[in-house]
């Protein structure tokens, strides 16, 4: 299954590391400023939109800086049957 991430850009959901809100990671935190820092002059960011950036998705190649909301790219991971089984497998464990 592949997850529309913004733009034009969907990721297949095996690639997907994590979705996290841009505000509430990046305010206080060196470490994760750092990272996108290091994924820029590595090259590996990706800037999906020319709106203000709210989230950032981290696949396991690349990152993407994308104004759709953390929540709203949740939801349609969420709303995938195949993928709410291999969450509640991994709640389980």
């Amino acid at each position: 299954m592949y997850v529309h991430i913004g733009g034009e850009c969907s990721i297949p959901e095996r690639f997907l590391v994590g979705v996290f809100d841009l505000d509430s990671t990046t305010v206080g935190s060196v470490d994760t400023r750092d990272f996108l820092s290091r994924a820029e002059r590595d090259g590996r960011l990706d800037v999906l939109s020319a709106d203000i950036p709210r989230t950032f998705v981290v696949t396991l190649d690349r990152v993407y800086l994308t104004p759709v909301a953390a929540a709203t790219i949740r939801r349609r991971i969420h709303s995938h049957p195949a993928l709410q089984g291999a969450e509640d497998e991994e709640q389980e464990r």
